[in-house]
């Protein structure tokens, strides 16, 4: 196998592609010592691939590609699009909510294509925390895989307490415990039965939720343009009428004029990212996916449609419809059930009946999907970090199935957190902090991995790689990485700026807000300190191991699912 590499007169020689790797962490100056980094993320010498690209005693590859498919597509529509944009809304008002959902859709796309570059070459388990380590610091890898898995275990209760609100909205009178008991243990069942089992429900989960969620752009639509029951156009009214922004809150008043409609334009971006926060999903299962170069790229390119589509189009039209004035909002935003959802609310309002329901059992089936997939990214990325040696190493040890049972079993005790909701007022707000700090981690994540991939992107420039030959490559690199990313920054530093403005200190909401980020540094600055790791030279950065069996698998599946015919290049180039 080869690759291309630039000459000092502008032009590509080719190069044999498993030279000795110029940089291995723990490896010295010695290549023999060096571990070896194979694309399953293993970091233990002497371990050996079959010829499916597994190593032996490690995670199967049995996701196929129509269960990457709809994990990419569907995987973060979920109970933030669905009932939390109505808070968004309510804070922001129509044009502001919308605005800023499409700004962080641009955002999370420019973190999408700089993974799917990273992924299609190496698509490793745990990834973006394999790149970290690879391409920045080993120090940085840890402080991501550690933060990534804790950010998803304490995520899990919070989608087991939503199962049970959403319950609610037919049986109010059983305590809600029962109903957390009850989805964890179907949770604890999908994983259990490994990535095949999870694979499948997410499959048929993702069709429900993209199928509810272009009915609902669809009848909004409708209902726009008057023809609802009642036969009112609304058009645009509400955008006049109570108008375009809202006012942001502060002490017992607002802020006026255009100095508070843009505070609370921009307080919507915390909620618009939290809605966003699952998208990179995708990248957990690379260790467990069939002809991962074939399956990622079209994996990313559904990324594109699904931010404009489910996202930019699905929030229009509730901010069109649905006044952010509407006291079913600003009563129930939040409150996990169909009551809350402005998509519902649309449809009550234009005297459709029967909706409600249908409309929160897909909230639950959200919300259950969404615990499915918190204890799956969490158990897998805590493999991947035994796998570099920053985990204990009984963490590595996976059944005959390629079940990590240990990382699966540690992970789901966090469930357990969910109980604090059925508790008092102070155990409710321990669990209300538990969220916020769980989000704020995700938006840590999206940084780190554009940092990773900056740092890739000048590594082969340094070295006078040529990106032409990756079997992805993402678009208007690197402006859109350092886009991204100076975005993310500034979003985690003014998370939760309301609680400096006037009348709205509260200690225990700041500490809440930012307490990720120096849990962060300390990570990253403790392992440092502890392993005396080095930032990786960028002439020295290893973009070799590893890549010789999936280049093989590649050339196989070339032969395989060529397009044949015109329209089948053009939906490959497409999807």
């Amino acid at each position: 196998m080869e690759y291309k590499e630039k000459d000092d007169n502008g032009g590509t020689s080719v190069q044999p592609a498993y030279a000795p790797p110029a940089y291995a962490p723990d490896a010295g100056s010695d290549p023999e010592k060096a571990y070896r980094v194979d694309h399953t993320g293993t970091t233990m010498p002497g371990m050996n691939l079959n010829n499916r690209g597994e190593m032996e005693g490690g995670v199967k590859r049995s996701l196929k590609q129509r269960h990457m498919a709809m994990i990419a597509i569907g995987g973060a529509i979920g109970t933030g699009l669905f009932v939390g944009s109505g808070g968004a809304l309510a804070n922001g008002g129509p044009v502001g909510v919308w605005l800023a959902y499409c700004i962080m859709a641009s955002m999370v796309f420019s973190m999408m294509v700089a993974l799917g570059e990273m992924a299609t070459l190496f698509p490793v388990a745990g990834a973006f925390t394999h790149y970290a380590a690879r391409f920045v610091d080993p120090a940085l890898g840890f402080a991501v895989g550690f933060n990534y898995w804790y950010s998803w275990a304490i995520t899990t209760p919070t989608e087991l307490v939503a199962s049970a609100i959403v319950i609610s909205y037919w049986d109010s009178k059983t305590n809600p415990a029962v109903y957390i008991t009850v989805t964890m243990v179907l949770v604890w069942l999908v994983n259990f039965f490994g990535a095949r089992a999870y694979g499948e429900c997410e499959f048929w989960f993702s069709a429900i939720k993209v199928v509810t969620i272009v009915g609902l752009i669809i009848l909004g639509l409708v209902l726009m343009c008057g023809g609802g029951p009642s036969h009112d156009a609304i058009g645009f009214r509400y955008w006049r009428n109570p108008g375009p922004f809202n006012q942001i809150a502060a002490g017992d008043g607002v802020i006026g004029g255009r100095w508070g409609q843009f505070l609370a334009f921009f307080s919507v971006f915390t909620q618009a990212a939290f809605s966003f926060i699952g998208t990179e999903i995708v990248a957990t299962t690379l260790g467990e996916a069939q002809n991962p170069r074939r399956t990622v790229p079209r994996a990313i390119k559904r990324v594109f449609y699904r931010l404009v589509i489910f996202y930019v189009l699905g929030i229009f039209f509730i901010s069109v419809l649905v006044p952010y004035t509407d006291s079913r909002l600003l009563d129930a935003s939040g409150a996990g059930t169909a009551k809350a959802s402005p998509f519902v609310i649309a449809i009550e309002n234009a005297g459709i009946k029967g909706l409600p329901s249908v409309v929160n059992a897909v909230i639950l089936v959200s919300a259950w999907s969404a615990g499915n997939s918190d204890v799956y990214a969490a158990s897998r990325t805590l493999y991947a970090l035994s796998l570099q040696g920053q985990a204990p190493r009984f963490f590595r040890y996976c059944l005959k199935n390629g079940l990590p049972i240990w990382c699966i079993v540690v992970t789901s005790l966090f469930g357990a957190l969910a109980y604090l909701n059925t508790g008092g007022d102070a155990a409710v707000q321990a669990f209300n902090w538990l969220y916020n700090i769980s989000a704020i981690s995700g938006i840590l994540a999206w940084w780190a991995i554009l940092l990773s991939y900056l740092r890739f992107y000048y590594g082969l420039k340094r070295q006078g790689l040529s990106r032409d030959s990756h079997p992805y490559k993402a678009p208007f690199q690197p402006y859109l990485s350092w886009y991204g990313i100076i975005s993310f920054t500034i979003i985690m530093l003014f998370n939760n700026f309301g609680v400096f403005l006037k009348g709205n200190w509260k200690a225990s909401n700041f500490v809440a807000s930012y307490i990720t980020i120096p849990i962060f540094a300390v990570c990253w600055v403790g392992w440092k300190l502890l392993k005396r790791t080095k930032l990786v030279p960028l002439d020295q950065i290893d973009f070799v191991s590893g890549r010789r069996q999936l280049d093989e698998m590649e050339e196989m599946d070339k032969e395989i699912y060529a397009p044949e015919t015109w329209y089948q290049r053009l939906s490959s180039y497409l999807f």
